[in-house]
């Protein structure tokens, strides 16, 4: 607990393994902010990330996965903040006219929020992203040039910035998924992003966060399935990220919240090869694995031996009422 006062969670949701819930747009927002209102909750950006909209709110803490990791391991402490300096990289490789629609997109967001996006700068060089889905239907990708995006976030901490909001080029992925947009299977360009946002966060300890930018920014008139619509409305999906970077915690050896705050994780039921989830099994914090939210993965807790270890439970529901009851 924090002061020994109030509840602490974290809720997961994996990016890239096609999760029923919390594998489009947003689509875990309405359950974690349930979640919140008994308990601070830690959040991966996945879970509340949704295009032009964000579940994030004031009682939510925006960590991203590989910070996540290391604080679950008891490796950094999570050091609230609020108002950050957000500086945005912007990819080479994206265009002009896709580059002002993003440029407008920070503006309105400073307009709107009043949050602080003193600088953008663009990389040097094209960062030149991949994205293929793997064999086992997993989303996945490699960057070609990392340094660029690397050497662009050090910029931007010299200027002032204590965090960073990432937009690279993507070619369009739709070819990849053509049933993402009826709420079926992976969203093919989540394995990637993770690993941009991870880079950043390892190399910098630094809050982090990605958005695609595609050459096609119109928006489309399909009816779609509600868990991928907020996608569909808008032609960029940037304001999600500023608005969960805008108070992201920070991160720091010794002051802070620490592992040991922790009272429960939350994950889907077959995706616990997570190193979240056996650093919470070595510390002995309750691990709830949670049925109906299921993906392309078969990690659960009798294959992983640690069924001893986590309470599988129907619903998120069912979860809550235990855990809050």
């Amino acid at each position: 607990m924090i002061n020994n006062t109030e509840k602490l969670g974290v809720f997961i949701v994996p990016t890239g393994i096609g999760a029923s819930i919390g594998g489009y747009a947003g689509d875990a927002s309405s359950i974690a902010r349930e979640f919140s209102k008994y308990s601070k909750l830690i959040v991966n950006p996945n879970v509340v990330n949704a295009g032009g909209f964000s579940g994030i709110n004031d009682n939510m803490f925006y960590v991203e996965g590989f910070m996540l990791d290391e604080f679950m391991k008891g490796n950094v402490n999570i050091v609230p903040s609020s108002n950050n300096k957000i500086g945005v990289i912007f990819d080479r490789a994206i265009p002009q006219d896709v580059l002002n629609v993003h440029i407008n997109t920070i503006n309105a967001v400073k307009t709107v929020y009043g949050i602080d996006i003193p600088y953008y700068e663009i990389t040097e060089e094209p960062a030149g992203v991949d994205f293929q889905m793997d064999n086992s239907g997993i989303s996945n990708g490699s960057i070609n040039n990392p340094k660029t995006l690397l050497k662009t976030a050090k910029n931007l901490i010299k200027k002032g910035c204590d965090a960073i909001a990432v937009v690279c080029m993507f070619e369009d992925p739709e070819e990849l998924n053509t049933e993402y947009a009826q709420g079926i299977g992976v969203d093919p360009v989540g394995g990637v992003e993770a690993i941009i946002s991870h880079y950043i966060s390892k190399e910098l300890h630094i809050p982090c966060a990605h958005s695609p930018a595609f050459g096609d920014y119109q928006i489309s008139s399909e009816i779609v399935n509600p868990k991928s619509a907020s996608e569909y409305i808008t032609p960029t999906f940037l304001p999600c990220i500023l608005l969960g970077l805008a108070n992201a915690p920070h991160f720091s050896q010794t002051d802070g919240i620490n592992v040991n705050s922790v009272d429960f994780v939350v994950m889907p039921y077959n995706s616990l090869g997570n190193p979240a989830v056996f650093a919470a099994v070595e510390r002995g914090i309750k691990i709830y694995a949670v049925k109906e939210n299921s993906t392309v993965l078969n990690v659960t807790a009798d294959i992983l031996g640690i069924e001893d270890k986590v309470r599988v439970v129907k619903s998120y529901r069912d979860c809550m009422d235990l855990e809050f009851a």
